[in-house]
């Protein structure tokens, strides 16, 4: 066995890997083979290099890693370093040892290759997973397929479209919206343009909702809020406003000293639509976008530390705060 590197953006590519690894361990003893650490320091790090198999089938052990390259984290000294080298190198056959870094999403980041660790780690298997364009439209039109056909379901090229212009490049939504359209056409097997338009929430319905509230039209704002609960729980609707919002954010604060090219590459989305999410944003201030963000991770923090039970109510709070 090996010792591996996965890491990107991509953590949905990432998680199927890693269900594929994990999916040929012994069944009777899959439990007792799979363990998951995260950022270990370094004697439970060693410790874990060293880990002999045991006697019931090969093991799969994860190291979510990512701590050790931010700028606080890590913390080895060389020493420590050439013995982690030392037992990569070494790792024990039936183990396969996975560090997984997670990079955050639509950020632009890039591994820092002048580390040590990162060096030490690319000399096993390693593999970049990186998140596809919003304009490999071919691409991600092949990836939705192959998603719905695990599905036992199809969709055609129209369809298809359909979901990148109101998912855009993600993967794991792609795949929680095909799971969702595949009850609603049941029995039918194929899904076509309109069941996807009727049924998923289109980045336009996000942005009415947003710009109703930035120009606080908070009626109109809750309004459009009851109707997009009609197609996503509450929660669901939050998180994607929350990514909008930050992508809004990310091009307000960049307008002034950035082409429209390098935006859209920073948040993920179609130069095209950052064009037009410019022209829309023109009269929108960033600090009650900042503001509004900020309502809106505070409403998250109350239902999901059990502070409020009424997720309807705290996001409708957060609207017309």
């Amino acid at each position: 066995m090996t010792v591996h590197f996965f890491y990107g953006e991509e953590d949905y590519d990432i998680d199927k890997a890693i269900d594929g690894m994990r999916a040929k361990l012994d069944k009777n003893f899959a439990a007792m083979n799979y363990r998951v650490y995260t950022n270990p320091p370094f004697v439970e790090l060693s410790q874990i290099l060293r880990t002999q198999p045991m006697m019931f089938g090969n093991m799969l052990i994860i190291v979510n890693c990512g701590g050790y390259f931010s700028d606080k984290g890590g913390g080895f000294d060389d020493k420590q370093l050439s013995e982690i080298e030392t037992l990569v190198q070494e790792s024990p056959e039936n183990v396969d040892i996975v560090f997984v870094w997670k990079l955050p999403r639509g950020e632009g980041k890039k591994p820092d290759t002048r580390r040590k660790l990162y060096k030490i780690l690319s000399k096993t298997d390693s593999r970049a997973f990186d998140s596809l364009k919003t304009y490999q439209i071919a691409e991600l039109t092949a990836r939705i397929k192959g998603i719905a056909k695990e599905k036992d379901i199809s969709l055609d090229n129209a369809a298809c479209n359909a979901l990148i212009e109101q998912i855009g490049n993600n993967l794991r939504e792609f795949e929680a919206e095909l799971e969702k359209l595949k009850l609603l056409a049941y029995p039918e097997k194929k899904i076509g343009e309109k069941l996807v338009r009727d049924n998923c929430i289109s980045n336009q319905d996000l942005f009415n909702l947003t710009d109703y509230i930035m120009k606080n039209e908070k009626d109109k704002a809750l309004k459009e809020f009851r109707l997009l609960t009609d197609k996503k729980h509450p929660l669901e609707i939050l998180s994607a406003v929350q990514t909008m919002l930050r992508k809004w954010i990310v091009i307000k604060l960049n307008a002034a000293s950035k082409s429209t090219f390098e935006i859209s590459k920073l948040v993920g989305m179609h130069e095209f639509v950052v064009k037009q999410t410019l022209a829309k944003l023109k009269n929108t201030s960033l600090r009650d976008m900042v503001r509004f963000k900020q309502n809106l991770v505070n409403a998250e923090y109350r239902i999901k530390n059990g502070m409020s039970y009424d997720v309807e109510f705290e996001v409708e709070n957060a609207i017309i705060r």
